[in-house]
Parts: C-alpha cells; sequence; structure tokens
C-alpha cells in the first residue's frame, strides 16, 4: 500500500529540473535522482523530458513520481514517517507551483 498524492494538470508539464531542485532546497529538501523510467541514474543526472517514472532519493527516503496521462502523482509506502511524508508533500507542492498544477483533494 502506498500513499499518493495526485496532482492534477490541463496538459502535461512540462518541467525545469534545475529550478524544481531550487524550490525544494528552499524548503530544505533536496532530491537526488536515483532512477529515470526503471534504469540507475548517474549522480547529478537531469531527467529527459520525457520521463514516465522518478524515483527521487531525500534524506528521509525515497519518492516515486508517475505520469499518468496529464497529471503526476507522488508516492511512499504506506510505513513513510513524517519527514518521508514531508518531502512528498513539499516535491507535490514545487512539482505543482513549477507547472500551474492543482491538487485535487483541496477545495477551489
Amino acid at each position: 500500500m502506498g500513499i499518493e498524492r495526485r496532482i492534477e494538470f490541463a496538459a502535461p508539464p512540462v518541467l525545469d529540473w534545475p529550478r524544481l531542485v531550487e524550490q525544494l532546497a528552499a524548503r530544505g529538501r533536496v532530491p537526488a535522482v536515483k532512477m529515470i523510467d526503471g534504469l540507475p541514474a548517474f549522480p547529478g543526472e537531469v531527467p529527459p523530458a520525457d520521463w514516465q517514472e522518478l524515483r527521487l532519493g531525500f534524506a528521509a527516503g525515497m519518492v516515486t513520481v508517475r505520469r499518468s496521462g496529464p497529471d503526476l502523482v507522488c508516492l511512499v509506502w504506506g510505513t513513510a514517517d513524517g519527514e518521508l511524508t514531508a518531502a512528498q508533500a513539499a516535491l507535490a507542492e514545487a512539482l505543482a507551483e513549477q507547472a500551474g498544477g492543482r491538487f485535487p483533494d483541496r477545495a477551489g
């Protein structure tokens, strides 16, 4: 079982990876790309624009980001502690902020 946060977009988002890393660093969460589409990533590797699944390492653990149609889903294991779910939330917020996404579970 996983805990997921879905971010809805009108069209598939185009992400500026260096800017996303800066946004997360400003929130005290620096990600390291560990896997891109099921393959190990090189240190400092920037995901290509057409990625489908990323595994991002944070100090607290791993967050998976998957494309689902135009939307993005941030996923952690159901046993994730507060620090890992906080990293997941920071990532979801940064993704939504950067590409104009919205959270379906929020009013407005």
